[in-house]
């Protein structure tokens, strides 16, 4: 029986790695990617040429049709920094203003009814609350509960892969040699963009403004990830 997966694929640094992980489990493997007005753009626009080079990778040959769907539902509603033209701070409600409200559940929402359309059960996304900004939707609970929710309302079992769950930013990096080797360790560092003000410049552990708390969290777990025994 030929297993297959969907990833949520941003373009960033967890959806790269989180793909490379599908592709080692699963025989077929598709992408989706969500266009929501988000600021940072450049992340959709690495997308091609990251999925074009996965494919010379290990297990590339697996990797199958990519979805771009559009859910700009998120940027009409507004009020965040990655939608508008605000700081990225503590808001009044003690999370940063960089939260985008019910973000991940309406992404794993549209990937699930996607993959219904396709015979997919199995989501694949790089939420993790080793390592995060806070975000109440990244929290394991939110996902499994989120997974419930879905298998009830689609009458099928629908299982949520979070590999990335349970370690940090530095051990996201070894997991990526582990499974691509320094050739995807280097593809990770030249085309991946996880910053949220969208910046291209190079830094030695990636692209990105380098002081966004994106960059933050990259930055720092690439510095422990190279001081690894």
């Amino acid at each position: 029986m030929t297993t297959c997966a969907l990833v949520l694929f941003s373009g960033g640094q967890d959806s790269t790695t989180c793909l490379a992980w599908a592709l080692a489990r699963f025989d077929r493997v598709e992408t989706v990617g969500f266009d929501y007005g988000q600021r940072h753009r450049s992340e959709l626009a690495a997308r091609p040429g990251l999925l074009a080079a996965m494919r010379a990778l290990p297990h590339g040959t697996r990797l199958g049709e990519d979805h771009l769907l559009p859910l700009d539902t998120l940027g009409a509603i507004g009020g965040s920094a990655l939608t508008d033209d605000m700081a990225i701070e503590m808001g009044r409600s003690g999370l940063p203003t960089s939260f985008v409200p019910g973000r991940n559940v309406l992404f794993l929402t549209a990937a699930a009814a996607l993959g219904y359309r396709r015979d997919i059960a199995d989501l694949v996304g790089g939420m993790c609350e080793t390592d995060f900004s806070g975000y109440p939707d990244c929290r394991d609970e939110t996902i499994q509960a989120t997974a419930r929710a879905l298998s009830l309302g689609l009458a099928r079992a629908i299982r949520i892969h979070t590999p990335l769950m349970w370690i940090d930013k530095a051990a996201s990096w070894k997991l990526a040699e582990e499974l691509g080797g320094p050739a995807l360790v280097a593809l990770i560092l030249r085309q991946t963009v996880t910053c949220y003000n969208g910046d291209p410049a190079m830094h030695e552990w990636g692209r990105g403004c380098g002081t966004c708390p994106s960059c933050t969290l990259r930055a720092t777990g690439y510095a422990k990830y190279r001081a690894l025994p």
